[in-house]
């Protein structure tokens, strides 16, 4: 497996094949405040087309922008393809090893989420690592057509 150097910049290949690949995306983090940047994040990955999963162990939150609410991404009942997470990068490592379990293809740290032992874990497991960035930014470069054909 391929161990990517997450000092230097993703290649746009790397990012646009991993973005055009994945369909379903549980993102570990997501909040119900319309003032947080990860309910942005969730409300313009859903608007494009990808099929969002809202990770968030709070009582009682049963869902976020009409989507059902996990407490985990254990308790998730299909296959996710993508783990995107809004949490500290301490708690990547744990993240990564529950990625795995569940099948996941990609782990996506958002900015200011970066943790190489995480990133390490994750790459033995075949899981393809992005530290550090916010999908939303990387869906509308303009190497990249999104997939609804929206205008940029």
């Amino acid at each position: 497996m391929n161990h990517y150097n997450h000092d230097e910049p993703y290649s746009q290949e790397y990012i646009q094949e991993i973005l055009n690949s994945v369909k379903t995306i549980a993102m570990v983090g997501a909040s119900p405040d319309k003032t947080k940047f990860s309910y942005g994040v969730l409300r313009v990955l859903h608007e494009t087309g990808f099929e969002m999963i809202p990770v968030n162990p709070t009582p009682d939150l049963k869902e976020i922008r009409g989507l059902k609410v996990y407490p985990t991404l254990e308790s998730i009942e299909k296959k996710v393809d993508m783990v995107e997470v809004f949490r500290s990068p301490k708690e990547l490592i744990q993240i990564a090893k529950d990625s795995i379990k569940i099948g996941a293809k990609v782990l996506w740290g958002q900015i200011g989420v970066r943790n190489d032992e995480a990133a390490r874990i994750a790459e033995e497991a075949g899981i393809k690592v992005i530290m550090n960035r916010c999908p939303k930014i990387e869906l509308f470069r303009p190497f990249w057509k999104p997939k609804l054909n929206l205008k940029i």
